[in-house]
């Protein structure tokens, strides 16, 4: 696979990780976060240039993936979590995106318009291109 652009690349992961079974995808952080979703998000530091001279040389991407589920019962809500964050990374190892994870995180309540959620993030770095 080429190297994605940067102005594609949110939209790329999203199509890649879609899973209508387990959660809706969202390649932006959407104005009201509901359950059972995945939210393709720029993590912090967002883009890492490998050189200061040269758009040739490929930068890194940054990315959190946030996945949320209902709140129930504490088993319910970790039984729920879990198989999400089993299904984004099965996902992204059958996609051609070359990725970096960096980090899952523990699973902590969000308080959202929505109502409570549970919510995890991944955080993955990919090799992309300023087109």
């Amino acid at each position: 696979m080429p190297t994605p652009a940067i102005t594609t690349l949110r939209a790329t992961i999203a199509a890649a990780l879609t899973d209508n079974t387990l959660y809706q995808t969202f390649d932006f952080p959407p104005a009201t976060i509901l359950a059972n979703s995945l939210i393709v998000s720029p993590a912090e530091p967002y883009i890492t240039p490998s050189n200061n001279m040269q758009l040739s040389v490929a930068p890194l991407a940054n990315f959190r993936l946030m996945l949320t589920v209902p709140m129930f019962d504490n088993k319910g809500n970790l039984n729920g979590i879990e198989s999400a964050i089993v299904g984004v990374i099965a996902k992204l190892v059958a996609s051609s995106i070359i990725f970096n994870i960096s980090s899952v995180s523990a699973p902590s309540i969000l308080n959202a318009a929505s109502g409570d959620l549970l919510l995890s993030e991944i955080t993955i770095s990919v090799l992309t291109s300023w087109s």
